[in-house]
């Protein structure tokens, strides 16, 4: 099974999940699973005995959105658990709902998995899924539950149906229609699914125990009417099964081991146990039955992973679109310039436990550090561009068009990267903040009178500044200090507490430069009764015209990079062009967000 490269061998952390499985294991040596339905209900079982795996999991996302960093999560673990012990994840599509699912989710959600690293591809099969592949089965088991009383139709209203459910202190009361006869229920359900009842006019519901203190056993829907096209199988059904009916069907067929699942299905899972218990008495399925186990999910400060506060954001204009840099979504910090062994990093730091985790999102942050900082190459940006003259450059060297040529490693520890060259010429761009008329106490960069390095090149000395009408400095001026040229024996002959980083006007790149920051001002914006829209960060998205040196004049979309002293960024994998230049900021060199 193919894996991240650089989780070859696994340092294994124990965790709950680890010792259950690691128990099983020990137990059986290796978990059988049967099928008890006809070959013609899912192409694998047709294809021959189960395969050499230990044990097996699955990501099971519903197609109806794009991933986001709390699916890592679940992604991660449940393909990592299945990595480490010899098994195989599959990657299934919950496809109950069609009128909120779309191919363009389906696609995007396998690129996402891709990209982290993972593949759903072991021993020469796929091991890719849809609950949609499995609807015949599932509706001849809801056939099986009604036969034997265990399910009948209800045709109350919705608002009748949720006021007679009955509430945490209150029990619910039986539908007027729950003792209908096995046949007269066969034949209600059967009319749902040739079509004779408008969509919403019934429901097919489990029979459970409306009194139950778990109110998911409180009679649950199992199938519902809803004349919808379905990206998979057309038109075939106007019924439709809901998730909690379908989902412990395809971990059942596709002879699950570990049902692994976030912790707000803990209160399912006593449905979950009912339903592969009838089934399975019913001969439909055979033992032993897959078992679910929740884990804390992972919630990240500073940004909400609510679906339907996603699709607000997209849909009325505070992002630009799925892919926003500043969204939580998996294409967003891809875009953004996250790469998957951050992202990997950041799952591992979490752990997995019985509790929901807050992680702060500069962990994130520093495990995107962590990443690059071995691997990006070095350059030189200047983001809020200022002038510097240097008036004695002509004096000094015969002519103002005189350059001189300067080098410096691409990576300061990864030799065989090579060297950057650029020249300086006399003018040069520099950062503002590195020029103050009157310095503040323990400034030791540009202003009257003061030396400073420029960064691989000469030491200079300011004598002033230019400035407009409006009394804004337009240009600093300064004289060269010679002899002082870097990696040359005069280098260190005036000693200087700074040095700053340029960039020469005869050779700057010009590019666009959108600097991102996080998207809310707040930690846990959907918390409490607050809208979160009104802590969306204004300064969230700044875009500068800024100047680069030459070597990133032609780099690809997607090549990683540390600008000296501004942090790491990325070339955008959309907009970025030689021609055009447009780099994304993923993150500082350290965490400058102030709370």
């Amino acid at each position: 099974m193919s894996h991240p490269s650089d989780d070859n061998k696994p340092a294994l952390s124990n965790n709950f999940l680890r010792s259950i499985i690691e128990r099983d294991l020990a137990q059986t040596g290796q978990p059988e699973r049967h099928f008890a339905g006809t070959p013609g209900d899912a192409a694998h079982h047709a294809a021959g005995p189960l395969d050499a795996a230990k044990i097996r999991t699955r990501f099971p996302p519903e197609p109806n959105g794009y991933l986001h960093i709390g699916h890592a999560k679940s992604i991660c673990l449940n393909f990592g658990m299945a990595r480490d012990y010899g098994g195989i994840c599959h990657l299934r599509f919950d496809d109950t709902n069609p009128e909120k699912e779309e191919q363009e989710y389906v696609d995007a959600i396998q690129e996402m998995v891709a990209w982290l690293g993972w593949d759903w591809n072991a021993g020469g099969n796929s091991h890719l899924f849809f609950a949609s592949n499995y609807f015949d089965f599932m509706y001849r088991a809801a056939e099986y539950l009604v036969t034997a009383g265990l399910a009948y139709v209800d045709e109350q209203t919705p608002e009748e149906m949720r006021a007679n459910r009955g509430d945490f202190g209150r029990p619910g009361v039986n539908s007027p229609f729950r003792d209908r006869s096995p046949a007269e229920n066969l034949a209600r359900f059967q009319e749902m699914r040739d079509g004779k009842h408008a969509d919403g006019a019934m429901v097919l519901r489990a029979k459970i125990d409306m009194a139950a203190p778990n109110i998911n056993l409180r009679d649950p829907a199992l199938y519902r009417i809803r004349r919808a096209t379905h990206h998979n199988t057309g038109d075939t059904w106007c019924i439709y099964p809901m998730y909690t009916f379908a989902h412990p069907i395809e971990d059942a067929l596709e002879r699950i081991t570990h049902s692994l699942c976030t912790l707000e299905f803990e209160d399912q899972r006593p449905f979950y146990d009912w339903l592969l218990g009838h089934l399975a008495d019913g001969g439909l399925l055979a033992h032993p039955l897959p078992h679910q186990y929740e884990f804390g999910r992972l919630n990240l400060t500073y940004v909400v992973t609510s679906k339907r506060k996603l699709r607000q954001l997209v849909d009325e204009g505070h992002v630009d679109g799925w892919d926003d840099p500043r969204l939580p979504t998996l294409v967003g910090m891809r875009r953004r310039g996250y790469t998957p062994s951050s992202i990997r990093a950041m799952v591992e730091a979490t752990g997995v436990t019985k509790s929901n985790a807050w992680l702060d999102y500069s962990v994130l942050d520093g495990c995107l550090r962590t990443d690059l900082e071995g691997k990006a190459a070095r350059a030189c940006a200047v983001l809020d561009p200022l002038k510097l003259k240097l008036t004695n450059w002509a004096e000094l060297f015969g002519s103002s068009a005189h350059v001189e040529h300067s080098s410096a490693p691409a990576h300061p520890h990864i030799p065989e990267l090579g060297q950057r060259e650029f020249s300086l010429g006399h003018e040069v761009w520099i950062e503002r903040d590195d020029f103050m008329e009157v310095p503040v106490k323990g400034y030791h960069r540009l202003y009257p009178g003061n030396k400073t390095r420029l960064k691989y090149g000469y030491v200079i000395e300011c004598t002033g500044c230019e400035k407009d009408a409006e009394g804004k400095i337009t240009a600093v001026l300064a004289t060269v200090v010679p002899d002082t040229k870097s990696g040359t024996p005069g280098a260190d002959a005036v000693k200087v507490k700074s040095a700053i980083t340029w960039v020469s006007v005869h050779e700057a790149v010009e590019a666009e430069v959108r600097l991102y920051d996080r998207l809310f001002t707040v930690e846990q914006p959907d918390s409490g009764d607050a809208d979160f829209l009104s802590f969306i960060n204004p300064q969230s998205r700044r875009v500068v015209t800024a100047y680069l040196e030459p070597s990133l004049a032609q780099v690809a979309a997607g090549a990683h990079f540390q600008f000296e002293r501004h942090g790491y960024f990325v070339a955008d994998r959309i907009d970025h062009q030689a021609a055009k230049p447009v780099f994304n900021k993923i993150t500082g060199l350290k965490d400058g967000w102030s709370k």
